[in-house]
């Protein structure tokens, strides 16, 4: 199910805490079409493809910020099939984002259980572990997703293991990860903005400039924390005319938005 992969990238929003600039951009739009149910009496007598279908209609709930509704979809998918590991893995993501936390770790530990090399299980759960400050754990999860052979999405990865580090104050391990994401995928903005806030909060604003202006470059990309972070980059280097300039586009733009109060208060450095 590459949907249930796709969807632990956008928990990565705000992903830097302490940060406010720190963000991750998603490559399209969440389709706000509500999924279609099955009618009663209609569903699928195979329980393996019931179970399926379950789970399908659950992921989509999810990725339309629905949670609360995805929840019973996904229980009716592991009632079907109990050793369907990818529904315990989309239980931990609905549970955690419904703030259900011993559940979410049960969930993510039992979807290992039946898939040690699970690569997506792996990195949603490294994440949530992340989320709740238990690092040294959540490095193991992605450490083990890393070494398995023959995967795709590694750069996806690192990019978690990359901002993971950053939120535990390891800097030098952030900007490795996060490089080593760019060098697998350097037109993900979601790594070059990360990239460029760990740049920045390490004192090399040269080079965090370079990759703030390359996602800002693309106008579906911008966004007030990614003006930001350029703004407070600037500010960094000296570019007084470069800071009216962007500050000016975050208040036009984006006028309501935390970031934009920031600069009216000269909270650069916050």
């Amino acid at each position: 199910m590459k949907g249930i992969a796709a969807l632990c990238c956008a928990t990565l929003l705000a992903a830097l805490a302490g940060c406010s600039t720190t963000s991750t951009t998603t490559t399209g739009p969440i389709n706000d079409a509500r999924p279609i149910k099955p009618q009663p009496g209609s569903e699928d007598p195979d329980p393996d493809r019931r179970a399926r279908t379950r789970l399908e209609l659950a992921a989509a709930y999810f990725a339309n910020n629905q949670p609360e509704v995805a929840l019973p979809e996904v229980n009716r998918a592991i009632a079907a099939n109990p050793s369907l590991g990818q529904g315990y893995n989309l239980r931990g993501l609905i549970n955690a984002a419904l703030g259900n936390d011993s559940a979410a770790d049960s969930d993510f530990r039992r979807a290992l259980s039946i898939n040690p090399r699970d690569t997506d299980a792996l990195q949603n759960y490294g994440w949530y572990l992340c989320q709740h400050n238990r690092h040294d754990e959540a490095n193991a999860q992605f450490a083990q997703a890393l070494a398995l052979p023959g995967r795709r999405d590694t750069a996806r990865t690192w990019l978690a293991q990359g901002v993971c580090h950053a939120r535990a104050g390891k800097l030098d391990e952030a900007e490795q990860a996060l490089q080593r994401s760019y060098q697998m995928d350097p037109n993900n903005p979601s790594t070059s903005v990360n990239l460029a806030e760990v740049l920045l909060r390490r004192g090399e604003a040269d080079r965090a400039r370079f990759h703030i202006r390359r996602v800002n470059a693309n106008t579906n990309y911008v966004s007030a924390q990614t003006l930001w972070l350029a703004a407070r980059i600037e500010r960094r280097l000296g570019n007084n005319a470069g800071v009216k300039d962007l500050g000016e586009q975050l208040l036009n733009r984006f006028p309501e938005t935390r970031e934009a109060v920031a600069f009216q208060r000269g909270r650069f450095d916050e």
